[in-house]
């Protein structure tokens, strides 16, 4: 029984945050303290910061589009 009252209200929170997601974006970043430590946090995943650094240093953003 606690088991589906468990998932039920992760079902209702997930349901909420997927609802308010634009809102919750702007309430997260618009805080500066929270926007570095997002950024910090985002950065410390190889993927995330490996596709990051590729496109700022070697053109990535400019081959995206077709310009040499």
């Amino acid at each position: 029984m606690g088991r589906l009252v468990s998932l039920l209200l992760i079902g209702i929170g997930g349901y909420w945050v997927f609802q308010n997601r634009f809102r919750l974006a702007n309430f997260l970043l618009g805080n500066s303290m929270m926007r570095r430590a997002l950024v910090s946090s985002f950065m410390r995943i190889p993927l995330v910061r490996n596709q990051m650094f590729s496109n700022i240093f070697s053109g990535g953003a400019k081959n995206q589009y077709g310009n040499s």
